[in-house]
């Protein structure tokens, strides 16, 4: 499947989304890493050539709910401001309601639980957010391989649908340049996932990540190896 082709069907899946769901209740889970900033990009075209179809769209901002965890790359954080102001995008920023001094990362398991998983469900229900667009791909992560492209989750009741679950991570880079978006500066240093500071590693630290290791190499092994016990506390 061409990169022209997985765009189109990526488009079309969201505006299957927004004839459904409408734009008020469907919310797309930002990082501010590659792959939901193409997500996002791709919602928020969806939106503007309803508007410019003078459907019940018209005008409607994109809503993105990022995870603040108090301990992300500041650079991504930048980004995430800058482009949330010049994209028109509403943000709900959530942060985990944890107490002074929390023990980030000694217990990765739990430390994910708390500033993750719990901020993201409070959140849909805060927002009552009826679809959640991911950026996940299969290709990322063997714990993701099998998803389904939408992804129905009982509590809190919500859809989430998975717009470039199809791409690999060359395709969304070649997506990223085709379509003129902007990245967080951390890649062009050799990043190639982003995570939380203390579960992600430096360039020079990722041995293997070219290779076998592959593109999440660099994040803390323990974390990723319980990324299915994380999705069915309900991260994503």
């Amino acid at each position: 499947m061409s990169l022209d082709a997985k765009i189109d069907a990526a488009r079309q899946l969201l505006r299957e989304v927004l004839a459904l769901h409408g734009p008020d209740r469907v919310a797309v889970a930002w990082t501010g890493g590659k792959d939901s900033t193409l997500a996002l990009a791709l919602w928020r075209g969806v939106l503007r050539d309803a508007a410019s179809g003078a459907s019940g769209a018209c005008g409607a901002r994109p809503l993105a709910l990022n995870l603040d965890t108090g301990c992300k790359f500041p650079e991504v954080m930048a980004l995430r401001d800058r482009l949330a102001v010049e994209w028109g995008v509403t943000l709900h920023i959530a942060r985990p309601d944890v107490p002074p001094g929390y023990p980030v990362a000694a217990d990765r398991a739990v430390c994910c639980r708390d500033l993750k998983v719990a901020p993201l469900l409070r959140a849909l229900r805060e927002l009552d957010v009826a679809v959640l667009l991911t950026g996940i791909r299969r290709d990322e992560h063997p714990d993701r391989a099998a998803r389904p492209v939408r992804e129905p989750v009982a509590e809190p009741p919500h859809l989430r649908v998975h717009p470039v679950l199809d791409f690999s991570e060359m395709d969304v880079w070649a997506a990223t340049m085709q379509l003129g978006l902007p990245h967080c500066e951390l890649y062009d240093r050799g990043y190639r996932s982003l995570g939380c500071m203390p579960c992600t590693l430096p360039p020079e630290g990722m041995q293997g990540s070219q290779g076998a290791g592959g593109e999440r190499a660099g994040r803390a092994a323990d974390k990723e190896a319980m990324l299915a016990s994380l999705h069915a506390l309900g991260y994503f």
